[in-house]
């Protein structure tokens, strides 16, 4: 039988007690029986006890526990922040980064373009003032030319 049981035929056996007349609600009851049945609960106490007990120290390790994986994972989860943190400062400065270098190659594009422009506007200014003075130089030979064989 377990404390149940037990404590349930206590409780018959007192329901089915005689009243004592003019005594306050007391009865009489075997005591034989009673005495049997606290040496059943007395066996029967130690296990739920001790499982009681397994429970409340369980239940303090089972918190204990818990606690520190609760601190490791909040741990984790800052160190990953963190972590993200870092990372996304990494892209910022990749990308201001990369801003600059696409301006100065946009910059260096227009000077070397300017610069182009600038060379093929003087060679073709020097080719012009030499074809002028060759034109020059071919016309007076060419009127050279022309007073020579009307002067003979």
């Amino acid at each position: 039988m377990n404390i149940e049981e037990i404590l349930d035929t206590l409780d018959d056996m007192l329901d089915k007690a005689w009243s004592l007349p003019l005594s306050g609600g007391r009865c009489v009851v075997d005591a034989d029986k009673v005495r049997d049945l606290i040496d059943d609960i007395r066996l029967n106490m130690p296990s739920e006890i001790k499982q009681a007990k397994a429970v409340v120290s369980d239940r303090g390790d089972i918190i204990t526990t818990a606690r520190r994986e609760a601190e490791a994972i909040v741990r984790k989860a800052e160190e990953r922040a963190r972590a993200l943190i870092a990372q996304e400062e990494v892209v910022r400065q990749a990308q201001e980064r990369a801003a600059e270098i696409m301006a100065q190659a946009q910059t260096k594009s227009r000077e070397m373009r300017q610069a182009a422009y600038d060379f093929s506007d003087n060679m073709l200014r020097q080719t012009e003032e030499t074809l002028a003075q060759s034109l020059s130089h071919v016309k007076s030979t060419r009127s050279a030319l022309r007073s020579a064989g009307t002067h003979r």
